[in-house]
């Protein structure tokens, strides 16, 4: 069935493609976020479409769009606002900063200290912020879309625990295929420029109050009881696993089951599945997961664990109601 949230989906993706070449798993990651009123952080090395893919999105979506270099002299006052003084009126007022958006990049995040990156933590959660003890609600929708570089480590600043389980899904951007990479030198030789999206056709497919309705529907979505138990089943097996050390918390869980309903609707059903689960299940749990040392030096991964959980959990069978399809519902992102 054709709903809101599969409509505007088809949207965004055909306007993403416009801009983005490959790049599948990301689109699919950040499309979850956005419908499961969650935030995204997306991993890649340098020239790989992340800044980009963030930039068309918010362009697609009509919102109020702000971008944060962080940077290691960043202060918290220049992401969440300060308090001026107007020594004409002699009164003091408030100066909110760039996190008041719809949509904001914080890009390469890993380069400003914890206690900047701490600043963007109120308001992933509680979505307001406190400025000299004031609090001020932030814009509907809000999304924090943070990138970073795996690659250089000086002068960087690992994320928290904390602040990494804030983030519902984290992805990444990799080095294109070769006709991907063929087909960005053939568009570039045709004028594309990444600096003017509108040119290559990219313009508003929604408004902000679209996406606030299309989240509304997302969570009108059924999740039967068979399938909230498999959900809790993926969860606490990554705290019983020998090869980690933090498993992932009662948060991932509930963001699990919140882009297991954002899958189903992009999908175009009012129902979730254990496909939509599995999914959505690498973006939203892996990146919590914390590897012990010396099961990282052996190679073992958070991924690898994860999918062995998932290969090994038992699957529910009664997931919906009985007009469930009889296929396989087919990957949002393909």
């Amino acid at each position: 069935m054709d709903s809101r949230v599969s409509t505007l989906a088809g949207r965004l993706l055909d306007g993403l493609r416009k801009v983005v070449v490959g790049q599948e798993d990301a689109v699919f990651a950040i499309l979850l976020a956005l419908f499961g009123e969650g935030h995204v952080l997306i991993e890649g090395v340098p020239g790989t479409a992340k800044t980009l893919l963030v930039r068309a999105l918010a362009l697609l979506v009509g919102a109020d769009f702000r971008r944060i270099q962080f940077t290691p002299d960043l202060m918290p006052s220049d992401v969440v606002g300060t308090t001026v003084f107007n020594p004409q009126s002699g009164q003091f007022s408030t100066r909110k900063g760039p996190i008041f958006a719809n949509l904001v990049l914080a890009d390469e995040i890993n380069r400003t200290p914890p206690k900047t990156q701490a600043a963007l933590l109120e308001g992933m959660e509680e979505r307001q912020v406190t400025i000299d003890g004031v609090s001020f609600p932030l814009p509907e929708p809000f999304m924090v879309c943070a990138t970073q570089n795996p690659v250089e480590y000086e002068g960087t600043y690992p994320l928290p625990e904390a602040q990494i389980d804030r983030f519902m899904v984290k992805t990444g951007t990799s080095y294109p295929a070769p006709d991907q990479e063929l087909e960005l030198l053939a568009r570039s030789a045709q004028g594309f420029d990444a600096r003017y999206l509108e040119r290559a056709g990219v313009q508003a497919v929604a408004s902000a109050g679209d996406v606030v309705l299309a989240r509304r529907e997302v969570r009108t979505v059924h999740v039967a009881e068979s399938l909230r138990h498999y959900i809790y089943d993926i969860v606490a097996s990554t705290r019983t696993q020998g090869e980690i050390s933090l498993g992932a918390s009662p948060r991932a869980g509930l963001h699990l089951l919140v882009a297991a309903q954002a899958a189903a609707a992009m999908d175009g059903r009012d129902f979730a599945t254990p496909d939509d689960v599995k999914t959505a299940a690498p973006s939203v749990i892996a990146h919590r997961l914390i590897v012990r040392p010396e099961a990282e030096v052996e190679g073992v991964n958070a991924s690898q664990v994860l999918q062995r959980i998932l290969d090994s959990v038992p699957v529910p069978k009664d997931i919906g109601p009985a007009q469930q399809p009889a296929h396989t519902p087919a990957s949002p992102s393909s």
